[in-house]
């Protein structure tokens, strides 16, 4: 057992008095046990990781913590006296406060309106709007989370509904903040300014709960960290006692390789010819700026960039949804036949027809019909493949027995068939995505963020896919806001900003701040001499 580990797992008799303490915490949902004699000490006024694999009962713990789910057995003591949580309002009344990975915002309220929802000052809303507006500006100006106010939820991109979240915690004024993921959906650079803020909490005697499947950001910014498998705590360490690697091997019980290992690539044939790619959402704002380019057969193009700089309606258009009321123009070439970018035959059907397989950036939008099966979800879009049907009839058992298969292969979990999509934990809703587009092997694959909130073993296994998939002679369009994913997967890099591609790179020639420049729309023309060295290469004249 590594140093440090004796004082962080259950009862604590550590110098820090505990702010949050958990004793012996169980919930089953039935046949599946999320959570198994939990203990966990948390001391005031510090920084706690809590990571494991998907499914190994995380956000089931919080969510007890945070009132939504009641425990089958076991202790809760918040500050040193025991607590019953039967709901968030009795968390929110304790000093608990949490950001959860799936937004619980409502889209067609403003930023406002659900900054108060549910702290309400009496029947009036007018006061409690003023007063909101009011702190809003000031949290905004102290932690630089600009959002306008009044605009509604389902006018931001998925940043800004984050940014929202994290004012909506702080509005709050909660002594124990609960973030689940909430990097997922950030830039490195707005990863590192969120950690920033949550060292400023801390240095204010608030207590940090961090739940993260990226060990860079255990690493970096918690004092402590716990790690569970399969709904048990395995091991408490101080972070600075540990490694990535051990830590990824406490959370899969197995080495795992954290780096992606792939051959160089051997491209062929142009797959997918991109030509001066136009697009003017409903509200005439232009999304798309002529954008060109070119991938092909056993490469992998990945595209970086901040969200909401066009990387969503790129792939909506190349996967045959454009929203409504947006004009396209340009030019999209699929293994040299043009593709439709408008009309009947612009279609999602037609474009997996054409060979197009598509994990879209949104899993719970765009990739899965939450109320719908596990088997259901696994067969949308090739409902009509002649292995799922018998005459005029859909094969129900064919379409279970391949989701059973899917499932074993990519190791979702539960390994439930029949369970109903909401009721897998987030990392594994993307796996029965990655699965059902990668197993009909597509010629071209479109990838929206493949490792949003997954695991570090899962994260393993997807990467290889990928990577099988280019070696087989596929094209892939990886758009990812993680820069070290989009190094590490890609042949080719593409950045865009404002709805242009601003550059390409090869992945071995450059660096993550020249990306950044990119991403933040500074040219190779405008960047300054030092762009792109590390900053241990620039002046060297000061080391001399």
């Amino acid at each position: 057992m590594a140093a440090g580990r004796d004082n962080l797992g259950g009862r604590s008799d550590a110098a820090a008095p505990a702010a949050i303490e958990l004793r012996g915490i169980s919930k089953a949902f039935g046949p599946v046990q999320a959570n198994r004699n939990i203990d966990l000490c948390v001391p005031k006024g510090t920084i706690h990781g809590i990571i494991g694999e998907n499914g190994a009962g995380k956000s089931t713990l919080m969510s007890i913590l945070y009132g939504f789910y009641k425990p089958d057995a076991g202790e809760i003591l918040v500050d040193g006296r025991p607590i019953t949580i039967a709901d968030s309002q009795t968390a929110i009344r304790a000093g608990i406060g949490m950001v959860f990975q799936h937004f619980k915002l409502v889209q067609n309220f403003t930023v406002l309106e659900n900054i108060i929802l549910g702290a309400e000052e009496g029947a009036m809303l007018r006061p409690s709007l003023s007063k909101a507006r009011g702190v809003l500006k000031q949290l905004a100006a102290e932690y630089q989370l600009n959002v306008d106010p009044d605009a509604t939820i389902e006018s931001l991109s998925v940043g800004h509904q984050q940014r929202v979240e994290i004012l909506k915690a702080l509005y709050r004024q909660a002594e124990i903040l609960i973030l689940d993921e909430p990097t997922g959906v950030l830039t490195p650079a707005e990863a590192d300014h969120l950690f920033r803020i949550l060292e400023g909490l801390r240095d204010e005697g608030k207590t940090i709960i961090l739940i993260t499947h990226k060990l860079r950001e255990i690493i970096e910014i918690t004092d402590n960290v716990s790690v569970m498998r399969r709904g048990e705590m395995v091991a408490s360490v101080r972070t600075r006692d540990t490694s990535p690697e051990e830590l990824a091997e406490l959370m899969v019980g197995r080495k795992v390789l954290l780096n992606v290992d792939k051959q160089p690539a051997r491209p062929r044939a142009p797959v997918l010819e991109v030509r001066d790619l136009r697009m003017v959402d409903d509200e005439g704002v232009e999304r798309l700026r002529g954008v060109s380019f070119d991938i092909r057969a056993g490469e992998i193009l990945g595209l970086a960039g901040v969200s909401g700089n066009g990387q969503t309606q790129l792939l909506e258009i190349l996967g045959g949804y454009p929203k409504k009321g947006a004009r396209v123009g340009g030019e999209v070439r699929m293994n040299g036949r043009p593709l439709p970018l408008s009309g009947s035959k612009c279609n999602a059907g037609q474009r997996r027809r054409d060979g197009i397989g598509h994990i879209p950036e949104d899993r719970q939008v765009e990739g899965l019909i939450m109320d719908f099966a596990a088997w259901e979800n696994v067969a949308f879009g090739w409902q009509d493949a002649p292995e799922f049907n018998k005459g005029w009839l859909m094969d129900n058992t064919a379409i279970r027995a391949d989701a059973a298969e899917k499932m074993e292969r990519f190791d979702v979990r539960p390994r439930d068939p029949n369970l109903a999509a909401r009721n897998f934990s987030g990392g594994n809703q993307q796996k029965i995505v990655v699965a059902r587009e990668i197993e009909r092997n597509p010629d071209l694959l479109l990838i929206g963020q493949p490792t949003r909130g997954v695991d570090i073993g899962a994260i393993e296994f997807i990467h290889k896919r990928i990577v099988e998939l280019r070696d087989a002679g596929k094209a892939i369009l990886l758009v990812s806001v993680e820069l070290d994913e989009i190094l590490s997967l890609s042949d080719r890099v593409a950045v865009m900003f404002d709805g242009c591609i601003m550059g390409e790179r090869l992945p071995d020639q450059t660096t993550t701040g020249e990306l950044g420049l990119l991403m933040a729309g500074v040219t190779d023309a405008d960047a300054p001499a030092t762009a792109g060295i590390p900053p241990e290469d620039q002046h060297p004249e000061e080391r001399a």
